[in-house]
């Protein structure tokens, strides 16, 4: 028999039999063509369709259970619209299956064509929107990609520190001073070309210099790593106005209304001293209350600790630290070893974290804060603090701040400070 191709069927005839009994596919075939031949005339004769290959191959599949047969009938057709229909309503005339009572119904007759038209149509919408995505970009898109490539080639360098800044920071008698990179690039979206960026969080001395030559603005973000970058340039450079961007925000992010209204609404360094004194303290007391909710039970556990003891405690359990030769302080400090097996903990605790804890002489933790913001908050603190554990190495800088706010001992994982060379106690993992 004739096979009529999957691709040029255009219609399917989809049929359901019910049979009275166990029969098998080939009977069910058999009876399709047996009694409809003669049915519709020679030319609608499905023998001879099948061999002109305008009906496909009957495919059949039946299930035989508890005494009974069901199955379905796909019959794939060439044929016009009519003509299959015809085909298909020919089924239903079919009564018997074998020795067996049968009942077929035709519940549809599907367009191939129209599931073919939706595949197409799914697959030019996928293909259009690659299209729109990656070939054709917008006239937005192209404008907004050359805009970004005149302003990358605007970006300049300044002093010998090579900082990032906008092409009139020559000429412009006022200057905005950023943090990065990104703020440059940010500003000068916008229009704003005086603008130079530190390139980091610490003061470069070639902004102490520009400072003392131009009417300086500093546009900070608005979060605590601003408020502590406006603290330091406040100690080594001439700022003459303080911008900030809205709370939680970054400078890069900001849109261009965001940016003019931060910057008309700049105020003088007296207040904005003012302000950065008043906001650090309160975000210092927010985090070492939040720190302290959260690790309530460690801290009731460290909470009546003992101060340390000096030389006349001849106990053989302290721990004594080296002879302090700095200044006039000559006395031996002891940690008892309840403090040795506390700071040990807490050290260990904070292996791979980057944190600190602040303690104070009870050794109730103040608050945990990242190695990064350690300095800055000490100086923010001035004094109550009595030790400093932390992850990471005790440098000469991190030994005179605490010097200079009485903290007694600092613990790290390594130091490249001797203990001869400052009159705090310096602990190492080592030394735990």
């Amino acid at each position: 028999m004739g096979k009529i191709s999957p691709v040029s069927a255009k219609y399917i005839i989809n049929a359901t039999i019910n049979i009275e009994g166990v029969v098998d596919r080939p009977d069910v075939i058999g009876a399709v063509f047996g009694q409809t031949e003669g049915l519709l005339g020679a030319e609608l004769e499905l023998r001879e369709l099948q061999k002109s290959g305008r009906i496909g191959r009957i495919e059949v599949n039946v299930d035989a259970r508890s005494g009974k047969t069901i199955g379905s009938i796909i019959i794939p057709s060439s044929l016009d619209k009519a003509e299959t229909s015809i085909v298909g309503a020919s089924l239903e005339i079919i009564e018997r299956i074998g020795p067996c009572n049968a009942k077929i119904f035709v519940h549809n007759i599907e367009d191939v064509r129209v599931a073919k038209r939706s595949l197409v149509i799914a697959r030019a919408k996928v293909l259009l929107r690659n299209m729109m995505d990656r070939v054709m970009p917008d006239s937005q898109e192209l404008a907004e990609e050359v805009a970004h490539s005149v302003r990358i080639t605007e970006i300049g360098v300044y002093g010998a520190d090579k900082l990032p800044c906008g092409p009139t920071i020559e000429e412009s008698d006022e200057v905005y001073l950023v943090e990065g990179r990104a703020d440059v690039i940010n500003l000068l979206k916008y229009g704003i070309k005086n603008v130079i960026a530190m390139n980091g969080t610490s003061v470069p001395k070639t902004i102490s210099e520009l400072s003392h030559k131009k009417v300086l603005t500093a546009f900070v973000d608005g979060d605590r790593g601003g408020n502590l970058i406006l603290k330091e340039l406040f100690s080594v450079a001439d700022i003459d106005f303080i911008a900030r961007a809205p709370d939680g925000k970054e400078v890069e992010e900001l849109t261009k209304k965001e940016i003019h209204k931060a910057l008309r609404a700049k105020v003088s360094v007296e207040q904005g001293k003012s302000d950065i004194d008043r906001l650090l303290v309160l975000e210092t007391r927010k985090t070492y209350t939040n720190y302290s909710n959260v690790n309530k039970k460690r801290t009731d556990s460290i909470s009546n600790q003992s101060k340390p003891v000096y030389n006349n405690n001849k106990s053989q359990d302290a721990v004594r630290a080296p002879m302090k030769t700095h200044g006039n302080d000559n006395r031996r400090v002891v940690v008892k070893p309840e403090e040795r097996k506390k700071f040990k903990d807490m050290l260990e605790t904070l292996i791979g974290t980057r944190g600190s804890y602040i303690l104070d002489k009870n050794l109730s933790i103040l608050g945990k804060v990242p190695v990064s913001e350690l300095a800055a908050t000490l100086k923010s603190l001035n004094a109550g603090v009595y030790a400093v554990v932390f992850d990471g190495s005790i440098d000469r800088d991190l030994a005179n701040i605490s010097e200079k706010i009485t903290v007694t001992h600092v613990v790290g994982m390594h130091s490249s400070v001797k203990s001869t060379e400052t009159a705090i106690n310096i602990l190492t993992l080592n030394d735990l």
